[in-house]
C-alpha cells in the first residue's frame, strides 16, 4: 500500500531512530540522536542501508512522537539522515526540535531543494543524482565518498561550489577502504584544504 507523506511534514516515514555517537565528518565523536527516514531515489550501488530506499515499508510516524523520543536523551543534537531526508518537508520536524533546545543536523546528497531549519548541513553529493544548486551555499561540510581514483577530480568540482568556510572531507567507501585510504592520505597531503573522514562507528562497532 502506497503511503502519502503529508506536505506539511507532520508525518514522516521513519525507518529507525537511535542514540549513538556520530561516526563521520566534522562532528565525529559527539553524542547524537539519529533519525533515519525511509525513501531514496539516488541509488548508490555501495549504499549500506539499501533497506531505506523504499519509503512504503517504513511506517508514517507522527513527528510529535519523534521529537518526544529525541528529547529523552541527554545529547541535545539530532542527525536527520536516510535514505534521502530532503525528499520531505522538514520544516515542522526541525522547528519542533529546535523549540525543545535540540540542535538539528542533516546528512543529505543534496538531490532535493533544502527544507528545514538547520544548525549544520552535511552535503554528501553522489554521482547518481546531482545536488540541487540551492544547497551549496548552506553546507557546513562537504563529505565526498571516494570509491575510485576519478572521485578526487569529481570532489573538486563540488568544492568549488560550496562557501569558502565549508569544511571539506574525503571519506573512503567502506568496502574499498584498504585500497582507497592510502590514495586519500596522499591526496590530502598534496591538497591540504581537504581532511580525512573515517566511519569511526564501524571501528567502534556501534550503530
Amino acid at each position: 500500500m502506497i503511503q502519502k507523506v503529508p506536505e506539511d511534514g507532520t508525518l514522516l516515514p521513519l525507518m529507525e531512530e537511535f542514540y549513538t555517537i556520530q561516526g563521520e565528518g566534522y562532528h565525529s565523536g559527539k553524542a547524537a540522536y539519529f533519525i533515519r527516514l525511509g525513501g531514496c531515489d539516488v541509488g548508490c550501488h555501495w549504499c549500506d542501508v539499501k533497506e531505506s530506499w523504499d519509503a512504503s515499508i517504513h511506517p508514517l510516524t507522527p513527528v510529535d512522537q519523534i521529537v518526544a523520543n529525541a528529547k529523552k536523551y541527554p545529547g541535545k543534537t539530532v542527525v536527520i539522515t536516510g535514505g534521502e531526508p530532503l525528499m520531505y518537508n522538514l520544516d515542522y520536524l526541525t522547528s519542533e526540535l529546535q523549540n525543545k533546545g535540540i540542535k538539528t543536523f542533516v546528512e543529505t546528497s543534496g538531490a532535493y531543494p533544502l527544507s528545514g531549519f538547520w544548525d549544520w548541513i552535511c552535503l554528501s553529493p553522489k554521482k547518481f543524482k546531482s545536488p540541487d544548486s540551492s544547497i551549496y551555499p548552506h553546507a557546513g561540510e562537504l563529505k565526498v565518498i571516494v570509491f575510485n581514483k576519478s572521485d578526487f577530480a569529481w570532489a573538486e568540482t563540488h568544492a568549488d561550489l560550496v562557501s569558502e568556510g565549508c569544511k571539506l572531507y574525503l571519506q573512503p567507501e567502506w568496502s574499498k577502504s584498504k585500497e582507497i585510504i592510502p590514495l586519500i592520505i596522499d591526496y590530502v597531503k598534496e591538497n591540504p584544504r581537504w581532511e580525512i573522514s573515517l566511519q569511526t562507528h564501524k571501528f567502534l562497532n556501534i550503530p
